[in-house]
């Protein structure tokens, strides 16, 4: 089901629900021109290894379509493309990261495979069983309703059809901790500051990290949307996983 409390998290904040859409809005729209530059400097790049450990578990193929959510600049979608796979739809609520998106497609000869739309992944403007792969890529904690977005996920997807979730999640070594957390809310913070011009917003980052569902909370969450055959990737000791689950 989903929450209907009348807050929610926003960082280590607790804000109105109506509110929270246009709060994360508005750190998209100020992050995106460096949004890709940030993400090099928060990972020190290995967000990319990440990111090919996502598109390889797609398994793009030429017979597969893919509803990328939360798709922001269009990594995930574009590599889909580039390794071979069928039509992407690429969607996320901020009109700003997707027209990057749309740029980098075109300047990669990709924009032909793609279709553009902006929607909110907790309410899609789709009809069910549509595509055979949705992914969404450090998008999830950004939303105000996590299981509709799950709930929306597995309505599009055909039977046989699979999902999957690549986010920041929590680390699995304990030895890990004490220099995480000395980088999220000490060195974040301060790139946003001089990098992005905004130290507000990746301390906002930072902090929804630390909100969102750990490993085991969210397998659950995926169980409870209807999703089978559960599996959890941890990824760099945890810092990251990838959720995937099954249409049956």
């Amino acid at each position: 089901m989903s929450d209907n409390t009348e807050t929610t998290d926003f960082g280590f904040r607790r804000v109105p629900r109506a509110d929270k859409r246009g709060m994360v809005r508005a750190v998209f729209d100020s992050v995106a021109s460096r949004y890709d530059l940030m993400n090099d400097l928060m990972s020190l790049g290995v967000h990319r290894a990440w990111k090919r450990v996502l598109i390889t578990a797609l398994d793009p193929s030429p017979r597969r379509s893919l509803l990328d959510l939360a798709g922001g600049t269009g990594d995930i979608g574009l590599a889909w493309l580039e390794r071979g796979g069928g039509p992407l739809l690429l969607t996320d609520i901020n009109l700003s990261m997707l027209v990057i998106a749309r740029q980098r497609a075109l300047e990669r000869g990709s924009i032909a495979g793609a279709s553009l739309l902006v929607g909110d992944a907790e309410r899609l403007p789709l009809p069910d069983r549509i595509v055979d792969r949705v992914s969404i890529a450090f998008g999830l904690r950004n939303c105000t309703d996590k299981t509709a977005v799950l709930a929306e996920a597995r309505r599009v997807l055909r039977p046989g059809g699979r999902f999957f979730c690549l986010e920041f999640s929590h680390v699995r070594v304990a030895a890990l901790q004490p220099a995480y957390d000395a980088w999220s809310f000490r060195v974040l913070p301060m790139l946003g500051r001089y990098v992005a011009h905004d130290e507000a917003s990746y301390r906002y980052l930072a902090e929804s990290i630390r909100t969102f569902p750990d490993q085991d909370a969210l397998g659950d969450m995926l169980r409870e949307a209807g999703f089978a055959r559960i599996e959890v990737r941890n990824l760099s000791g945890g810092i990251a996983a990838i959720h995937s689950g099954w249409r049956l």
